[in-house]
């Protein structure tokens, strides 16, 4: 049964530690906000009021408090790429991305066709993303309509803010999980009118990559993408060597794997494509032109071997770069996991990496998911007039994270230490919309 959630519309306030990055730290070296003793102000699930405390309090005098002092309260955090099937799959360590696909994906991905199966996956798939704060994802789907229509259920429930779409893949996969274009058109015609826009659930257009999807099933994503205003676009894109070659040889006419997706009408405002590992400068340049999102997953590039980020080039070309887990290639849910990791992998890069400050994996984290998702205006910062979507961080006493966070000596080093340290056994308590969806047991 879907959940309904009330959301008060009384004024509550909510006093904590708190950072956020209204503005991007890549552009602004100033844009982490950090408040010590901060107060915000939710009614209806919106914030009405951030800053310091005293002046917060002034403005709502009589408004009940939940007081958070001890721990650290973020904005929710945003993962632009996760899939859904492969929360059992986690930790297929020693295998580069086609074979690790063959070998642990696609066999668990076909267990999906049992819709009493993929609800159970649904459920801890989600309940997995709550309890590491999570509370955002572009979530990539199953082959089959019953399993999504199964998922969006199960999302609702949850509260979690959800952007998902029906995998269709049409050749080199299992039999099982081909479709055909006019299938592909009509199952997610049916889940578009069924669930995007409902609650808090978006609709992305999703072919697997171009790898396993003919032009006629591009095609077929293009018109889904043009007919239905909103909709999102989501796929991977030069995550292997190997893969980007075979993209090639299936794709003699196309200029590039980005170009793929272009001649489809697929890439635009609304479009994020996955990893990006081996980009042309041509495509990062039509990427930045076509304002579209790379999300950039750190610990499945590592994994997998699929290769270092050119955060760099991309930065310097003007793409817009975000994080995601991409469980279950990646190695586990929590977004903190993967901007320490992005912070790794840039340092061994030496002069070609960017140096990144915990305001740049904050954002990462956070903003630069909200942005890439185009929901800058509802989520991903603690601005008044976006919803209440926060992550509390409360380390449990006599762990080495409790003993910084007693005696961190200012945001930066703070943030530094919850990036490098913090778990999801130090979420505490994670708000959507004002409702609490996760609490510590």
């Amino acid at each position: 049964m879907t959940q309904t959630f009330q959301t008060s519309a009384d004024p509550v306030l909510y006093r904590a530690t708190f950072m956020h990055t209204p503005r991007s730290p890549f552009a602004d070296a100033e844009a982490l906000h950090a408040e010590d003793d901060g107060g915000l102000l939710v009614a209806g699930g919106t914030i009405l009021a951030s800053g310091p405390w005293a002046e917060v309090r002034a403005q709502a005098p009589e408004a009940p408090v939940t007081d958070l002092r001890g721990g650290l309260l973020l904005p929710g955090f945003v993962d632009t790429h996760v899939h859904y099937p492969q929360v059992r799959v986690v930790g297929g360590l020693g295998m580069p991305l086609l074979d690790w696909l063959d070998r642990n994906a696609l066999p668990e991905e076909a267990r999906l066709a049992d819709e009493g199966y993929a609800r159970a996956v649904a459920r801890e798939f989600l309940g997995a993303l709550a309890m590491n704060g999570t509370t955002t994802a572009l979530v990539f789907g199953a082959h089959y309509a019953g399993a999504m229509h199964a998922f969006f259920e199960e999302a609702a429930t949850s509260g979690l803010r959800t952007v998902a779409g029906l995998v269709v893949g049409d050749r080199l996969l299992r039999p099982e999980l081909h479709t055909t274009p006019e299938r592909a058109y009509a199952e997610g015609r049916t889940l578009i009118e069924r669930w995007h826009g409902r609650g808090r659930a978006l609709y992305a257009v999703t072919p697997r990559f171009s790898l396993s999807a003919s032009e006629g099933l591009l095609d077929a994503c293009g018109a889904l993408l043009r007919e239905f205003e909103g909709v999102r676009f989501t796929s991977h894109i030069n995550e292997n060597v190997t893969e980007v070659e075979v993209v090639r040889g299936l794709f003699p006419e196309a200029r590039d794997y980005l170009d793929t997706y272009e001649r489809a009408g697929l890439v635009g405002r609304r479009s994020v494509l996955a990893h990006n590992v081996w980009p042309s400068d041509r495509e990062l340049g039509a990427m930045a032109e076509h304002r579209c999102s790379a999300a950039h997953c750190p610990c499945s590039n590592s994994a997998l071997g699929s290769g270092f980020f050119p955060l760099r080039r991309h930065l310097a070309a003007g793409v817009h770069v975000s994080l995601g887990s991409d469980v279950g290639g990646g190695t586990g849910f929590s977004l903190l996991k993967e901007g320490v990791q992005a912070y790794f992998m840039q340092q061994l890069m030496g002069a070609d990496g960017v140096a990144l400050t915990p305001a740049h994996l904050l954002y990462l984290a956070t903003r630069a998911g909200a942005e890439a998702l185009d929901l800058g205006d509802l989520t991903g910062d603690f601005s008044a007039g976006r919803q209440f979507d926060a992550v509390h961080l409360s380390p449990p006493p006599g762990t080495p994270l409790a003993a910084v966070y007693a005696h961190a000596e200012g945001p930066g080093r703070l943030l530094a230490a919850t990036f490098a340290s913090g778990t999801q056994g130090d979420v505490a308590r994670v708000w959507v919309g004002g409702d609490e969806v996760y609490a510590r047991g």
